[in-house]
């Protein structure tokens, strides 16, 4: 059959849940990273409900025709793009909470709901869901579980992955699988629910999780801001911090070219040249005295240390740090990327993209995640400067070719500093072509295998992670 089979097919199940929109199918093209699909989908499908999207499924398995699920379209791997013949099939508007137990410490919800939102509701309960990524305000729940998403209080309360219990997955032949459990413990089976969690929608669509939730952190929020001559001094300060055995809930490092960017975005006053500035926050109970003895490790390290026990003005104090991205856009079109490195080695990795800077005259400014080694180092370019860069038809930018060989120096310091070529944001379109340079080749065809186990056809977000 035909993409016109298909869409026909779409229409008389659907109906208005079809978009054929101009406007809507450009914008199912690209995500947050820069990168966009080439040409256009077939349709988008907005999906409201589990059978909206299984009769989608059902409809593309008999047609032939390939599927690439959206959420909030906030990723930045390139990994919910849609590009010629595809459907786009968006999960956005299932956006309810269908339970929440405060006994039990779980809530399922269905994919589309944002993190910021969840959490306002959750908090009438006194819970909350822990995963934090810098665009919570935006991004939606499922998103996060085919993402893996991290975010800036990963280092104490932990990953998406340590905050699902389980997923209802459809596959791409229509069926739906309830994978998981309600219970804290669970061991019955392969563990389905891991493997579906940053699988980036290559093994079924998510249409609800099943969350494990905490309840809200009682006791006073103290943050500490800390400024250091160099980047490196900072790094080498944030593993001390690490070292000694504290645990704050946030530990995030910015680079100067970074701090710069974002004081001017937020008409602050100038930082000093050259400083990093490393912004932590302790909670709980033992928040003061945690608090005091990190200021005494970062004196110690060469910094300099302002300390507030007050909530709010902690929460400015970060606005600074989630600012990062649009300060990023006032300095040109930027390549938002993500390595991790055990934290020992977070100073060496910034000695690697000191270096790259230099061989490659390329500027990148850089946050992290300190408190688990999570790198974002920021790739900024003229996208009509080099060869194989420009701009669409749709305004969509591409990186040139320089900006890649630098990347690719960068990804390869990672992976020998023991790293990893992705923390959170996932390999999508990306960072394929890495991907079996981490993994080996045995590792990559049996990964490639697996997918085709949950989806013998391969219609699921195709060319994605494990496409050469």
């Amino acid at each position: 059959m035909t993409g016109t089979d298909a869409l026909s097919l779409l229409r008389a199940a659907l109906g208005d849940r079809v978009d054929t929109a101009p406007a809507a199918l450009a914008a199912a093209r690209a995500d947050k990273s820069g990168h966009a699909a080439s040409g256009q989908p077939l349709a988008v499908v907005h999906a409201r409900s589990v059978d909206d999207v299984q009769e989608t499924l059902r409809i593309a398995s008999r047609t032939g025709t390939p599927v690439v699920t959206r959420g909030a379209g906030t990723g930045l791997a390139g990994g919910a793009n849609a590009g010629t013949g595809e459907i786009a099939l968006s999960v956005r508007a299932m956006d309810r909470i269908l339970e929440v137990s405060p006994d039990d410490l779980l809530a399922v919800v269905e994919p589309g709901i944002l993190n910021a939102d969840l959490n306002t509701a959750l908090a009438a309960h006194g819970l909350w869901w822990a995963p934090d990524p810098a665009s919570r305000a935006i991004s939606t729940v499922g998103g996060n579980i085919a993402t893996g998403a991290g975010g800036l209080l990963c280092a104490k309360y932990g990953v998406v992955r340590d905050a699902v219990l389980g997923v209802d997955l459809v596959l791409a032949d229509g069926r739906l699988l309830r994978l998981g459990h309600r219970t804290v413990k669970g061991v019955t089976g392969l563990d389905l629910t891991s493997l579906v969690i940053g699988s980036e929608g290559t093994l079924g669509v998510i249409v609800g999780a099943t969350l494990k939730l905490r309840r809200l952190v009682p006791g006073e929020v103290c943050t500490i801001a800390a400024t250091f001559a160099d980047v490196r001094t900072a790094a080498e300060a944030s593993a001390a911090v690490t070292a000694s055995g504290a645990q704050p809930a946030i530990m995030e490092l910015m680079d100067a070219a970074s701090l710069a960017a974002v004081h001017a975005l937020l008409s602050l006053d100038p930082p000093t040249p050259g400083a990093a500035q490393l912004t932590i926050q302790t909670d709980g109970p033992a928040a003061a005295v945690e608090a005091d003895a990190i200021a005494a490790v970062l004196r110690t390290a060469g910094g300099t240390v302002a300390l507030s026990h007050d909530r709010e003005e902690g929460e400015r104090l970060l606005a600074i740090r989630r600012s990062m991205h649009p300060a990023m856009e006032t300095l040109g079109t930027a390549l938002i990327e993500d390595v991790s490195v055990p934290r020992s080695a977070l100073p060496a990795m910034f000695d690697e993209i000191a270096r790259v800077e230099r061989e490659h005259g390329v500027v990148i400014p850089t946050v992290a995640h300190a408190g688990d080694g999570n790198l974002h180092p920021n790739f900024i370019f003229d996208p009509s400067s080099g060869s194989g860069g420009g701009v669409d038809e749709f305004g969509v930018a591409e990186a040139p070719d320089h900006i890649w060989a630098a990347a690719d120096d960068l990804f390869r310091a990672a992976l020998r500093l023991g790293g990893t070529l992705t923390g959170e944001h996932g390999v999508g379109v990306l960072k394929r072509r890495w991907l079996a340079d981490e993994l080996g080749d045995d590792q990559w065809q049996l990964q490639r295998d697996i997918t085709r186990v949950f989806d013998p056809q391969g219609i699921l977000n195709p060319g994605k992670v494990f496409a050469h």
